[in-house]
């Protein structure tokens, strides 16, 4: 299924049905007094959260999406029935835009959250509500009002507690594969993650939700690539783990493709480096890496935590979950 996080639609609550005008007409009552029944309220959209939904693509050919009209009222005092109301279902992280503002309405971050977006119309009044003692055959009857109609726009951005940074083949998806339950594709060549995916590391009962991000090459702020189109998605995330490739041989290169993932982030949001980002240094089985730690070690001894691993032989993998969960567990996130 292809990965959609935006897209805009239409709305429309239900119109409330009509009043009714209409008198008792019986054998022994041929003068009866007002009896026309009230419409019915027309039908609400709501927005639900779905924990079982990753994408918007659902949406992706259904633009419209329109309640039910409430029905008009009737004779006996007979109300109409009220209109059906319509539940559109979403991810969790997805923002409510109105299209025509360019406002958030809300922010779908809670299982089974609820919102309503437009209230259906209300209904209309029969005749008998309009009797008094100065009126005692009242016609007046009144329309259904007309439902609400709203373009919103969708925008996924997913939730999870550790994002993940770094070139294409840098071993992201492997890492997140490794450590969680992701069934995320991996392949030695660039893109073979096309959009992001989540995955569930558990240890003891407890767990945290990683997100296997895209890679980002140079050029990827003015649309080379994949471009940044994923990079909203670590927006929300707690801690961001950098993964870059160890097995390089020259360290100038492997600081260089640093400093590009860190170019390319202020060009897109530079307060995403304000996050906790850590620095894991991947595929240390293919080197003799001991001389090459101690000198990333001296370059880079302000991050606040820099690991050694191996992915794909799951080398120094469980201490850096441990050391996520501990973080996590003391800063209370």
């Amino acid at each position: 299924m292809k990965f959609i996080d935006e897209i805009l639609i239409l709305v429309k609550s239900g119109n409330g049905g009509n009043g009714c005008t209409s008198f008792r007409r019986e054998k022994f009552i041929p003068k009866g007094g007002p009896d026309g029944g009230d419409g019915g309220n027309g039908g609400d959209v709501w927005i639900i959260s779905d924990i079982n939904l990753n994408t918007l693509s659902k949406y992706n050919f259904k633009k419209v999406f329109k309640a039910k009209n409430g029905l008009n009222g009737s004779k006996k005092k007979c109300s109409g029935k009220r209109g059906k109301d319509i539940y559109i279902n979403v991810p969790l992280g997805t923002k409510i835009i109105d299209a025509d503002r360019n406002i958030i309405i809300y922010d779908i971050t809670k299982k089974e959250q609820k919102v309503l977006i437009a209230k259906g119309g209300k209904r209309g009044l029969g005749n008998y509500k309009f009797k008094s003692s100065t009126n005692r055959t009242p016609f007046k009857h009144t329309k259904g009002k007309e439902g609400k109609k709203v373009r919103i726009k969708l925008k996924l951005t997913i939730l999870a507690d550790v994002g993940t940074l770094g070139l294409p083949n840098s071993g992201k998806s492997t890492l997140v594969k490794n450590i969680s339950n992701s069934r995320t594709k991996i392949g030695s060549y660039p893109f073979t993650t096309l959009y992001p995916k989540l995955g569930a590391v558990f240890i003891k009962k407890k767990k945290f939700i990683i997100a296997d991000i895209p890679g980002i090459i140079m050029g990827a702020s003015k649309g080379t690539g994949l471009g940044i189109q994923f990079l909203k998605h670590i927006e929300r995330c707690r801690i961001l783990l950098h993964i870059i490739d160890f097995s390089i041989k020259n360290i100038s290169s492997i600081i260089k493709n640093i400093e590009i993932i860190k170019k390319e982030i202020i060009k897109y949001n530079k307060n995403i480096l304000k996050k906790p980002i850590w620095m894991i240094f991947n595929k240390i089985d293919k080197i003799n890496y001991k001389k090459k730690i101690e000198q990333i070690k001296t370059k880079y001894l302000s991050v606040e935590k820099i690991f050694f691993i191996s992915a794909k032989n799951k080398i120094g993998t469980t201490k850096l979950c441990k050391n996520i969960f501990s973080f996590l567990k003391r800063y209370k996130i």
